[in-house]
C-alpha cells in the first residue's frame, strides 16, 4: 500500500532546562520518552532539532550589562563617544545590549536606519516619507525633527515609540545621547570616529564603508564579548550577537562549542535506536510577516551547528512542472508511474535545470530551522525540541 503521509513534524516536550544540566542526556532522553508514548520510531534521515536558548542556557553563556560595559571600554577607551549603528528595534534583543553599551560610554551617537530597521520594524511607513518628500538615503533626520514630521511612532505590535525608549536607556545609564535617523554609515563621521556597527547581515558592509571613510575605531557586536570579560559567558565568533535578554541587566549569548554538542546527540541516538538521526541547533527562522513586515532573522544563523548529512540544499523536481509539461498527455496510474520514475533517474545536481525551477534553492538548515521555528514558537509550548520525520523523502518512497 503506497504511503499516504509525508513530513511529519513534531513538537518535543522536556523539562525546564537550567544551567549546568547535561542537555545531551535531557534532550536525547525526551525524544525516546516522546517516541515511545506517541508510538512512533526513529529511521535514518530524521531530524532532531535543538533550540539554541536551551543549549546556551545549559552552557551557562550569559553576561550582565556592567561585563558589557567593561568590554566596551576595553575597545573604545574610558569616557569615549560612540556612534551606535544600525541596532534592531527590539526590547526581547537589543535593549538590554544598548544600557551595556550606554555604561561604558560617556555619550551615545544613536543612528537608526529608516524607514525601519534591517529585520523590517517600521518607525514609518514608505508612503508617510512620500507624502513628506523625505528621502530615507539622502536626508538625515534628527529625532525632534521626525517627530515634527511624523509624529510619535508605536511599533504595530508592541506600541514602543523606539525613539524615547532607546534615549530613555542611554540617558538612564549615565551618558548622553545625540538621535539620528539616517541610512548611509558616514553620516555618524561628523560627530565621532568611534563606532560600534550593530546591524547583525549588514555588519561586515557597514564596517567596510566607515573605514574607508576615515573611521578610527570601528568595531562590530561580534567583536563584544567574542571572549570571557570579568566572568562574563562569550561567543568567539558572534559576540553578542543572537543574544536575547534575560533580565533587565543580563543577556543569554548565542551558545557556542555545538558542533560537539550536536555529535554527541547524534551518536546517544544512534545507540539506543541504531538510526542515523541528523541532529541540529536552530534560532530564528528565516521568514517574514506580510503584515507587519517583520523579517523573523534576528540571530547571525538559523543553525549554528549541524550533523553533516544536513549540508547543502534541496535537489528537488518540481512535479507540477512535470505533469504539465513533460507527461502532459497522461494521467491515473501512468502519470504516477512516469513521474516517480523521473524522481528516480534525476541527475545528482539539478542547478539550472528548467524541471527544478520553482523549487527552494535555500540551504537545508535554513528551511529545516525555520521549520523548527514554526512549530515550538517562542512563547510556552514547552517544546525546545522538534523531531521531523519523512523531510528528505519524496514520491517514490
Amino acid at each position: 500500500m503506497d504511503r499516504t503521509v509525508g513530513t511529519v513534524v513534531r513538537g518535543i516536550r522536556a523539562p525546564i532546562i537550567r544551567e549546568g544540566d547535561d542537555l545531551a542526556a535531557i534532550a536525547a532522553g525526551s525524544l525516546l520518552a516522546a517516541a515511545e508514548a506517541e508510538g512512533f520510531s526513529p529511521r535514518d534521515r530524521d531530524v532532531f532539532a535543538i533550540t539554541e536558548a536551551v543549549a546556551a542556557r545549559a552552557q551557562g553563556n550569559y553576561a550582565t550589562t556592567e561585563q558589557i560595559a567593561a568590554d566596551i571600554r576595553r575597545k573604545f577607551g574610558a569616557n569615549a563617544t560612540i556612534g551606535v549603528l544600525f541596532p534592531i528595534l527590539s526590547r526581547n534583543r537589543f535593549a538590554v545590549v544598548l544600557r551595556g553599551i550606554a555604561m561604558g560610554a560617556s555619550r551615545v551617537i544613536l543612528q537608526l536606519s529608516y524607514p525601519s530597521d534591517e529585520v523590517g520594524n517600521h518607525l514609518v511607513s514608505e508612503d508617510a516619507l512620500d507624502e513628506k518628500g523625505i528621502d530615507p538615503w539622502r536626508d538625515v533626520l534628527t529625532d525632534r525633527r521626525f517627530y515634527d514630521l511624523f509624529g510619535k511612532s508605536e511599533h504595530p505590535f508592541t506600541g514602543m515609540d523606539y525613539l524615547a525608549y532607546y534615549r530613555e536607556i542611554i540617558e538612564s545609564a549615565g551618558a548622553s545621547c545625540e538621535l539620528l535617523l539616517a541610512n548611509r554609515p558616514e553620516a555618524v563621521l561628523g560627530y565621532t570616529e568611534n563606532i560600534l556597527c550593530c546591524d547583525i547581515h549588514t555588519r561586515a558592509r557597514t564596517a567596510r564603508k566607515l573605514r574607508a571613510a576615515g573611521a578610527a575605531n570601528v568595531y562590530t557586536l561580534a567583536d563584544i564579548l567574542c571572549e570571557s570579560v570579568d566572568g562574563s559567558g562569550y561567543n568567539e565568533t558572534y559576540g553578542l550577537y543572537g543574544s536575547n535578554k534575560a533580565t533587565e541587566t543580563r543577556v543569554k549569548l548565542f551558545p557556542r562549542d555545538m558542533d560537539r554538542f550536536v555529535a554527541d546527540v547524534a551518536a546517544r541516538l544512534y545507540e539506543k535506536t541504531g538510526a542515523r538521526i541528523e541532529v541540529m541547533i536552530y534560532g530564528d527562522g528565516a521568514f517574514k510577516d506580510p503584515v507587519g513586515k517583520i523579517w523573523e532573522l534576528a540571530d547571525p544563523v538559523v543553525s549554528p551547528a549541524y550533523t553533516p548529512g544536513l549540508e547543502g540544499t534541496p535537489n528537488e523536481l518540481k512535479l507540477k512542472y512535470l505533469a504539465d509539461n513533460d507527461f502532459a498527455d497522461l494521467s491515473g496510474d501512468a502519470l504516477r508511474d512516469a513521474i516517480r520514475e523521473s524522481i528516480r533517474k534525476k541527475d545528482a545536481d539539478l542547478h539550472g535545470k528548467m524541471a527544478s525551477q520553482g523549487t527552494t534553492p535555500r540551504r537545508l538548515t535554513d528551511l529545516i530551522g525555520s521549520l523548527c521555528d514554526l512549530c515550538s514558537g517562542s512563547g510556552d509550548k514547552g517544546t525546545p525540541f522538534v523531531y521531523i520525520q519523512g523531510y528528505f523523502d519524496n514520491y517514490t518512497n
